[in-house]
């Protein structure tokens, strides 16, 4: 008891004869004041975290939700390109030389992993740099090579959601666009999807019901429009760090013009223009007029987010035992094939493979495409020789380019007109680049100077476009190894033993890196005067390249391309008379100096010819040589190695 009394007495008087003052201290008339026990740090920091945790979920939620994830997408980006440019930064040194393979491949991943991490545009992003990828690192020419632009499907709720926002109907039922619209899209990329869907029946004019009608519909994705700006910002971010930190090349400088084209690719009702102006190229040619089709685009049902084409049924290019089965190959890398031919069709413009349809039923879309059973005529050769005209008078004749001829965006089938030969149908018209008329000119100059092997006509336009190295130009262009010679001045004995002794120099990895980028800095001397369209241009044709190539070079495409570039500007009306008589002598002795290329080109057919009826009759293939473009790449990459140091992996340059 004693010892409780003693208690009481030193913590003072009872509580309520103790007075309250401000601040917040305990104050008694008898005995010390004491303070209140004070949090600890660890509650202190605890309660920070948690509040910092409820306010990063609830700006993960918001952005998420409100802002398709595209704040979440930026900081990605900017943690990604830091850790590359601080890895570059402090290990890419001479010490350091044998460990930037390992540099290369860790940036190359990375790379990878934001672009496969954010999709939408970023996939868009990565192909037109992949376009060049022959200039980056190896490990990048590997991932680039693999980045397919294909997506998860978005739910048919989203869809519906679009087409009343759009075309203020649902896509189908009761008051719906279409009387069937399958749900389920039959392919789906980054931008956007596509379904199938059957137009109403309609009566004709004759008053009897029309064939039915399917369709194909792209529906745009709605997180894309949302991402779009906060995507090329960081984009911009992202070329000015490599620039001025990271590698120190000129890239940024291409910004704002591929910015603006891929804006471009949101716009559906301009895509659906840039198909009715290819449509119209194609029928005023009469070389071409029979041999394409550009799907008829539906105006009705068709805003900036949805499009609505014809349907068409066909083989995908990018199908190669199809296409040789459509025409009556066998193919020559696949030993008793055993594959069923399977049809494509205009919605296979965004699947990197095919996949068979499903079982008919009342609301699915009748099959595809039924395979004659006589062959077409031609060969693959016919198709290929199309193409490549195709796009030759596309940058020659039309100055109108389709930048995205990837062999998902071609379709072969039996031609209405003679069923007996294969016609090109060519889809996905969202990207297209205008060249002008003065580039046109220069461009044809360059191209007869580059297979004619005339020097100053090469370096007279390559300078006008604040360029040098004309060889180096012409042998990016052609995709083989080029040394101009003709009215060039010849270097002394001793100048030429110094190159070669150069070349054979042992050089560090650190060294060749070092020599690429002051090569590429030096040969690109004034950017504002680089053609953009140039950007464009050669990612074209690259995939036409590539596509040639992946059917044993049929045809001798840099012929034909440079052929109808020589004949272009003889049928230009801005040209008078006295300019167009001194085009056709050009033209002339141009077809003259290309009996070289010709030697070359059936060179190569007949050793592939030879070896494959080795092959046929079991007495071995003989040495391995490829195709004539297989030659070129092989050729090319010699020449990369040796005079920038570009260590280029096979098919890089197969587009």
């Amino acid at each position: 008891m004693s010892h409780f009394l003693r208690f009481a007495l030193h913590r003072g008087p009872p509580l309520h004869r103790q007075a309250w003052r401000p601040n917040s201290r305990w104050y008694s008339s008898a005995g010390p004041s004491v303070a209140p026990l004070k949090p600890t740090r660890i509650r202190k920091y605890t309660r920070r975290m948690a509040y910092l945790a409820v306010a990063g979920g609830t700006a993960y939620f918001i952005d998420e939700r409100y802002n398709a994830s595209a704040i979440v997408r930026n900081l990605r980006t900017l943690w990604t390109c830091a850790a590359i440019t601080f890895d570059y930064k402090w290990n890419f040194t001479p010490e350091k030389s044998e460990q930037i393979p390992e540099l290369h491949e860790r940036v190359a991943n990375r790379v990878y992993n934001l672009l496969t991490s954010n999709g939408g545009l970023y996939i868009k992003i990565g192909q037109a740099i992949g376009a060049n990828a022959a200039l980056l690192p190896k490990p990048m020419q590997v991932k680039f090579s693999t980045l397919f632009d294909d997506a998860p499907q978005i739910p048919y709720s989203v869809v519906r959601d679009v087409f009343v926002s759009e075309l203020g109907q649902p896509p189908d039922g009761p008051g719906g666009v279409f009387e069937i619209f399958e749900e389920k899209a039959v392919a789906s990329a980054s931008i956007a999807q596509v379904h199938k869907a059957k137009l109403w029946p309609r009566i004709g004019p004759d008053g009897k019901p029309e064939p039915e009608q399917w369709v194909a519909v792209k529906v745009q994705k709605p997180s894309v429009g949302k991402q779009m700006e906060w995507d090329l910002g960081a984009y911009r971010m992202v070329m000015w760090m490599f620039e001025n930190w990271a590698f120190d090349l000129p890239v940024y400088f291409v910004v704002d013009f591929i910015s603006d084209h891929l804006r471009q690719e949101l716009d559906f009702e301009r895509e659906a223009r840039n198909a009715q102006q290819t449509a119209d190229f194609v029928a005023s040619e009469p070389r071409l007029r029979d041999k394409v089709y550009i799907p008829k685009v539906y105006p009705q049902y068709s805003t900036k987010r949805v499009m609505t084409a014809e349907w068409i049924d066909g083989v995908r290019l990018s199908d190669r035992p199809g296409i040789r089965r459509l025409m009556g190959e066998r193919d020559p890398d696949v030993e008793h094939s055993t594959s069923i031919l399977g049809a494509s069709s205009t919605a296979d413009i965004l699947q990197p493979t095919f996949s068979e349809s499903p079982p008919e039923s009342p609301t699915s879309s009748p099959s595809s495409l039924k395979i004659p059973e006589k062959p077409l005529k031609g060969s693959t050769k016919a198709i290929m020789q199309t193409m490549v005209e195709l796009f030759s008078a596309q940058m020659f004749d039309w100055g109108w380019v389709h930048c995205d001829p990837h062999p998902g965006n071609v379709l072969v089938r039996p031609s209405p007109v003679n069923p007996s030969k294969p016609q090109l149908v060519l889809l996905d018209h969202g990207l297209y680049v205008r060249v002008p008329n003065d580039f046109r000119r220069d461009w044809v100059r360059l191209w007869r100077g580059m297979l004619s092997g005339d020097f100053k006509e090469v370096d007279h336009v390559t300078r006008g476009w604040g360029m040098t190295m004309p060889d180096l130009l012409a042998s990016f262009t052609l995709m083989r190894p080029v040394i101009l010679r003709r009215g060039r001045k010849q270097k002394s004995k001793e100048e030429k033993e110094k190159e070669e002794a150069e070349k054979r120099k042992p050089m560090t990895q650190y060294e060749m890196s070092v020599k690429m980028k002051e090569k590429l800095k030096g040969f690109l001397v004034d950017t504002d005067r680089m053609p953009k369209v140039l950007i464009f241009l050669t990612r074209n044709m690259r995939m036409v390249q590539g596509n040639n190539q992946s059917f044993g070079s049929p045809v001798n495409r840099i012929k034909i391309t440079g052929y109808w570039a020589s004949r272009s500007q003889i049928h230009n009306r801005n040209l008078s008379f006295r300019e167009r008589i001194h085009e056709w002598w050009h033209h002339f002795l141009f077809r003259t100096i290309m009996f070289s290329l010709d030697v070359t080109f059936w060179k190569s057919r007949f050793l592939m010819w030879l070896r494959d009826i080795r092959k046929r009759l079991h007495l071995g293939s003989g040495k391995a040589r490829g195709s004539f473009e297989d030659e070129l790449e092989k050729n090319m990459r010699g020449f990369a190695k040796a005079n920038l140091g570009i260590d280029v992996g096979e098919g890089v340059f197969a587009g």
